[in-house]
Parts: structure tokens; C-alpha cells; sequence
């Protein structure tokens, strides 16, 4: 059965590395640490890998993978998450699941998907739909 853990979440985003930018492109590589409140508790690290059109604004990929640690509804460990993000002027697609056979402790097993919502003044919130064996 699906469970549900809801929260917000702070997050520093830094750049780590020069940016490089040629024909028609930008990569950039970025280091992630987040702060977890409500239904996850917890703290998180990880690396962003970005890639940007240079000649037209809002075009651009992420590839992120970042490791949780804390507690889920009460249940302690950690566990990696996999983000893929593409936008564009038609739209964005986010993808973020939980890598398989990352979870310790007692999220041993852990399966799900992370969606987050940005609200207008920039404060970020998290659905954590998730399975525990």
C-alpha cells in the first residue's frame, strides 16, 4: 500500500566548477543540500548536472542524484533519489524516484517517486509517495 509523507524543504543549490559554455550550449555542475521538515525529517547532499541552451532563455536538462538522511514517518535511515528534469517553452517534465536498494535501517526496501511544487514566493514543498516492504 502507498504511503505518503508531506513537508517543505529549504535548499542550497552552489556551483561547483566553471561554467562551460560552447556552440549553442552551457554544462554547469552544481552541489545540493537540502533541509527536510514534516513527514521526512531529515537532511540531504547531493551533485546537479545542468545543461542550457545559450540562445534561448528557459531551455535547459538537470540530472541530479542526492542521498536522504533522517526519518520517514517516523521510520530512521537513508536512501538515494534520482532526479531528470527537461524545460522548455512547452512545458517541463520532472521525474524524481528512489533509486532501488538504496534504503537503510528501517527504510530497507523503499520504493517510490518525490514531486515537488514551488509556490510563487519561492518556498518549496515535497509528496514523498512511497511502499515499505
Amino acid at each position: 500500500m502507498t504511503q505518503h509523507a508531506h513537508g517543505s524543504f529549504e535548499v542550497k543549490i552552489a556551483p561547483d566548477g566553471a561554467v562551460d559554455a560552447d556552440d549553442g550550449s552551457a554544462l554547469g555542475r552544481m552541489s545540493l543540500e537540502k533541509t527536510f521538515y514534516g513527514g521526512m525529517e531529515g537532511t540531504s547532499k547531493g551533485t546537479m548536472l545542468t545543461a542550457g541552451s545559450t540562445s534561448v532563455q528557459g531551455s535547459a536538462a538537470y540530472a541530479a542524484v542526492e542521498r536522504f538522511t533522517g526519518s520517514v514517518n517516523g521510520r530512521a535511515g537513508s536512501f538515494a533519489l534520482v532526479h531528470r528534469g527537461v524545460m522548455s517553452a512547452a512545458g517541463q517534465e520532472l521525474l524524481i524516484t528512489i533509486v532501488p536498494d538504496t534504503g537503510s535501517r528501517e527504510l530497507t526496501g523503499i520504493t517510490g517517486t518525490f514531486s515537488i511544487t514551488i509556490d510563487n514566493a519561492g518556498g518549496h514543498a515535497y509528496d514523498l509517495a512511497y511502499t515499505l516492504p
